[in-house]
Formats: structure tokens, sequence, C-alpha cells
């Protein structure tokens, strides 16, 4: 296979929306496929696609990958935003695997019942505000720089500007206290890919709503 890289996944974030992020950030245009039916679904476990039966489904480079953290892994190596050695690798692992704890609360937040929703928003809160980005706070402070890791733009910062932007959207203020971040949040979106991907009709999907959540329990829940 050659030509754009293709996605297979829900018509939604989840957790295909990180990988989408990456490539538009490494400026990289993409194909969509758009899992609609559970019998769809079937068929790729049917056809030996998936490899652990689950979705997201990247093929690029003549590879069907699964497994979010490897595409992403294999994406950030690919376009050059996995640092310069295994230092600096290891930093941006951390980076973002801390961001991918948070995001994980915000990615099941849309399935929890609406008497567990406010209780659930207080918590993405409290371990935002608390627990994640006081460290990008004081990782951005102590160095001075625009980057997160070796002054240069990385995995880790397409992670961390998705991971505000998403927790923006259910709690506004978030930032507040947070002067470095402000700062960051500003430099990221005016990136000239990051700025195209955050503009109406670009491949970023919408924050999840009812019909997202119906079409994923339709589909994966048995």
């Amino acid at each position: 296979m050659s030509g754009k890289p293709r996605l297979t996944y829900c018509n939604g974030r989840g957790r295909m929306e990180p990988v989408r992020w990456l490539l538009a950030a490494a400026g990289v245009e993409f194909e969509e496929i758009f899992l609609e039916t559970r019998e769809q679904y079937e068929k790729l476990i049917k056809d030996g696609v998936l490899l652990f039966q689950q979705v997201p489904l990247v093929e690029i480079d003549g590879m069907k990958m699964v497994q979010t953290r490897a595409i992403l892994s294999y994406i950030a190596g690919k376009y050059n935003l996995y640092g310069k050695d295994l230092k600096e690798r290891a930093l941006i692992d951390m980076y973002v695997e801390g961001i991918t704890d948070l995001m994980q609360m915000l990615l099941m937040f849309p399935f929890s019942p609406p008497e567990a929703k406010e209780k659930n928003l207080d918590s993405v809160k409290e371990r935002a505000t608390n627990r994640y980005f006081p460290v990008f706070e004081k990782v951005l402070k102590q160095h001075g720089q625009d980057f997160l890791v070796g002054n240069k733009f990385s995995w880790a910062d397409v992670q961390l500007i998705e991971a505000i932007l998403a927790v923006e959207e259910k709690i506004p203020a978030v930032l507040l206290g947070f002067p470095q971040l402000q700062a960051f949040k500003i430099r990221m979106s005016n990136m000239p890919t990051i700025k195209k991907f955050l503009q109406p009709g670009s491949p970023r999907k919408p924050p999840p709503d009812e019909r997202y959540v119906e079409t994923v329990l339709k589909i994966f829940k048995k």
C-alpha cells in the first residue's frame, strides 16, 4: 500500500483522535474509513485485519497497525517528532503517558451515567489542576523554552495541546493559575499545521455527543 495513511475508526474522537492530531501536526494528509455497523467491525476481525480484534486501525507504509501507543510511536519517529536520543524519547514517553492518563478520563466521560457525570467532571478538574497540568507548568518554567523536550516541537507538545483544549471544553477556566500553559496554548495553536487542524472543516472531530456514544455501543458492545 502506498499514498496517504488510512485510518479506520468511528466518526468521533475516541482513541483515534491523538493519531489524527499527530498526523495533522506533522503536516500529513490522511484518509478515513468510518465504522457505522457491527458488521463492518466483525468483517475486519474475520478478514484478520485487526491483530488483537481492536481498533484504531492505521494503514501506513504497507502495514496494518493497531494499538494506539504503537501507532503514535511509529508516526512520531517517522516524522521526527520523537526527540534526538534515548533520553529525550524517555522524557517524551513520560509526558505522553501522563497526558494519556488524563485523557483516559475524558475518553470515558461520555459513557458515564447521567448521575455520575458531575462527580466525574470534578475528578477531571481535580486531576488536571493538581496532578497533571502543574507538571507541565513547572517544566516550561524551569527550562524557559517554547517546547517540552529539547527545545524542539515533539509528540509530547501535540498531546499536551490536544489535552488542554479537550479539558477546556469541559472546564473553560482550567488554565487559570497556569501562565506558562496559557502561553504554550497560544504558541501551539498558532503553529501552521495545528492552526489548520483547528479550523472548521478539518479532520478534527467535535466533542462526543449522544449519537457517537450510541454508535460506539452498537458496534463494540456485545
